[in-house]
């Protein structure tokens, strides 16, 4: 599958192995990376040197029905299947950007502040390990007795 050729890669790369590829799917991704690209650059002010495709997904889409007449009057149903290409493509550059952010630091406790989280807080209800269990035993048997028998 072409999708599969170019998952990962540069868009230079990409668009270099799908137009050299011999697969009939490499020119509707073609199609649709180039269309990708430009919305980057237009709506993002991407550099069309950084990007690279994050994630290429093919889905299925409608199908068209057809019908060819057969032996006896019958008809044979064709269908036409048809595809959704999806391409997400983002920049390298700001991934390296967001690793090196420096963790925010915490504000010094004053009197006041922690007075406020060490008030009295209401402890939440945790019910044993075994009524866990017995409740996900219950629930187990209940599932397999509503199942109707033949």
């Amino acid at each position: 599958m072409a999708a599969d050729l170019i998952r990962g890669k540069k868009v230079a790369e990409a668009r270099i192995l799908l137009s050299f590829a011999v697969k009939h799917s490499a020119l509707p991704v073609l199609k649709t990376l180039n269309s990708a690209v430009a919305s980057a650059k237009n709506n993002f002010a991407a550099d069309e040197a950084n990007l690279y495709i994050s994630r290429i997904a093919v889905n299925e889409g409608p199908k068209l029905k057809r019908y060819r007449p057969r032996a006896r009057g019958m008809a044979y149903e064709i269908q036409k299947k048809t595809s959704y290409i999806t391409i997400e493509v983002d920049e390298l550059e700001q991934k390296r950007a967001k690793a090196k952010k420096a963790p925010a630091q915490k504000a010094p406790l004053t009197p006041a502040s922690a007075k406020a989280s060490t008030g009295a807080v209401k402890p939440r209800f945790r019910p044993e390990r075994r009524e866990i269990r017995l409740r996900e035993q219950q629930g187990i048997a209940q599932r397999i007795f509503r199942r109707k028998s033949i």
